[in-house]
């Protein structure tokens, strides 16, 4: 017993230094700890700060090109707009000119979408077609050009979608699906189902970042034999059901970060009443229901004999200023702006500077919301453009 008490007493200077040092040591560890949590908490902040400043400026910039008025563009297609080489080329033209805008397909007339999409039926049905490869890069390099981004999207002439789900075609009375005289099967304007299939599209491209969806076709067909076409929408108008999916779309989608807007016929600027050109387009129907209507006002397109012309295609100008004349004062007080679809193809005649110019004048003399240029094969040049200093172009 002596000799283990000796013991003990002999060893407690050496337990109290041990346990001294072990306070000190983790006295030490804890304020390194907290040193090196506020030295990487620092870090995160330094590093933070730059990224929500530039999430700031880019949501600053977005809603600055959304509140963008006077718009002029030109129509690419996605083979164009994922091509390197062919849309450096578009993004120099826009920064040489007073082009500040342009228009890409997403989903075409033949019904592809035209991008790697997850929508379901699109991956169920296997109708996507990715022809523009990474659509985020191509946004950020277009938008860092300070250009405004349409994607267009047709609608209700979609064959592939036609073929896929037959009970939403247009069908022949005879039998089998109605196609018009190029051959093409529609689907069923009247049909909730084909609304919702390019409502998701378009969210999809809301999702990517574009300034404005652009729905083309939102009417029914044109051409064919109509004595055979099978129509689904009981007694009521076309006009009506068009009428109903404008609306639709205004509810599903007017709150969305991004302008709406359609395309029309440019002889709905003439026509009024109960007229809808048997396509069920009204310009009465859609005018507080998107924010731009774009009509199609190609002097080529319009019949020989109008406005007591032999070849309206020769006179843009007069055949431009009899439609907006009769159209812009329709638009006063409403939501849309009115912005029309100018040719930039031979067709009728030669399209070159003199008749580009035509119609951009003509069309100013009438509104302040801009035009936009079309030509199917993308072939853009300075010609009937005007050239502006770098970073003038608004």
């Amino acid at each position: 017993m002596l000799n283990k008490k000796l013991f003990s007493t002999a060893a407690a200077p050496i337990y109290l230094i041990v346990f001294i040092g072990f306070l000190f040591g983790l006295i030490l560890f804890s304020v390194w700890t907290i040193t090196t949590a506020t030295q990487e908490s620092l870090v995160l902040l330094e590093i933070s700060a730059p990224l929500k400043r530039q999430k700031i400026d880019e949501l600053r910039k977005r809603q600055e090109r959304l509140a963008r008025h006077n718009l002029k563009g030109i129509y690419l297609t996605a083979y164009s707009a994922g091509n390197d080489e062919k849309i450096t080329a578009i993004i120099d033209l826009i920064e040489r000119t007073e082009l500040n805008a342009v228009v890409i397909d997403i989903k075409d007339y033949a019904g592809k979408v035209l991008y790697d999409s997850a929508v379901p039926p699109v991956v169920e049905l296997g109708l996507a077609d990715n022809r523009l490869g990474d659509v985020k890069a191509l946004l950020n390099s277009l938008h860092r050009a300070d250009i405004y981004v349409i994607a267009r999207q047709t609608v209700f002439q979609d064959p592939i979608l036609a073929e896929k789900k037959p009970d939403w075609a247009l069908k022949n009375k005879n039998g089998g699906q109605w196609r018009d005289y190029k051959g093409l099967a529609w689907v069923d304007p009247a049909n909730r189902a084909v609304w919702d299939y390019n409502i998701a599209i378009a969210r999809e491209a809301i999702k990517f970042g574009f300034d404005e969806i652009n729905f083309d076709y939102v009417r029914f067909p044109s051409d064919g034999d109509m004595s055979v076409l099978q129509y689904n929408h009981s007694q009521r108008e076309k006009y009506e059901v068009m009428a109903e999916f404008f609306d639709y779309l205004d509810k599903n989608l007017g709150v969305s970060p991004v302008n709406l807007s359609l395309d029309f016929f440019g002889f709905a600027l003439e026509k009024t009443g109960r007229d809808d050109m048997n396509i069920g387009q009204r310009l009465e129907d859609a005018l507080d229901k998107v924010d731009g209507i774009y009509p199609m006002m190609y002097p080529s397109h319009y019949p020989a004999g109008h406005l007591g012309l032999s070849n309206p295609a020769e006179h843009p100008a007069v055949v431009i200023k009899n439609g907006l004349e009769l159209g812009t004062p329709r638009f006063a007080g409403k939501k849309a702006v009115l912005r029309p679809w100018l040719q930039a193809f031979n067709l009728g005649a030669i399209y070159d500077a003199e008749k580009i110019r035509a119609q951009i004048d003509m069309t100013e003399s009438y509104t302040d919301a801009g035009w936009f240029l079309w030509n199917a094969a993308n072939r853009y040049s300075e010609a009937g453009l005007k050239l502006v200093e770098t970073g003038d172009r608004r």
